[in-house]
């Protein structure tokens, strides 16, 4: 999963500076509450599915922009990041049905997050070796 991440985001920084500040900011502001409700021993159930809910709007949004025809991302980028998104619902379900943990969900944001601050090349260097 992590290297679908790194791979997707491998090359974000041909983004226009403007989206990827605020894709960042989306993705900084949903991941600390992911980050919240996991440091909780027992989080409330609303606020704790609530956070994995904002997450899976972000990726249908971002999934959203991507097949749209304004979006100018490389062909084999929007499918990675399609594939990503699909991989982000499932994992979410099985967060919620407790299959999976929330720590996966954290990971792959911050990857997202690496590559939309511009360190997703040399993050993905790191990881292919």
């Amino acid at each position: 999963m992590q290297q679908l991440a790194y791979k997707a985001y491998g090359e974000v920084t041909s983004r226009t500076a403007n989206t990827g500040q605020i894709e960042y900011t989306l993705f900084e502001e949903i991941t600390q509450a992911l980050k919240a409700v996991d440091a909780e021993e027992h989080p409330q159930p609303t606020i704790w599915a609530d956070a994995i809910d904002r997450n899976m709007k972000l990726w249908q949004i971002l999934s959203t922009d991507i097949v749209s025809d304004e979006n100018q991302l490389d062909p084999m980028l929007k499918r990675n990041l399609i594939a990503l998104a699909e991989s982000v619902r499932r994992i979410s379900y099985h967060v919620l049905s407790r299959k999976a943990e929330l720590s996966e969900l954290i990971e792959i944001n911050e990857i997202i997050m690496q590559g939309l601050s511009g360190q997703g090349s040399a993050t993905a260097s790191v990881a292919a070796e």
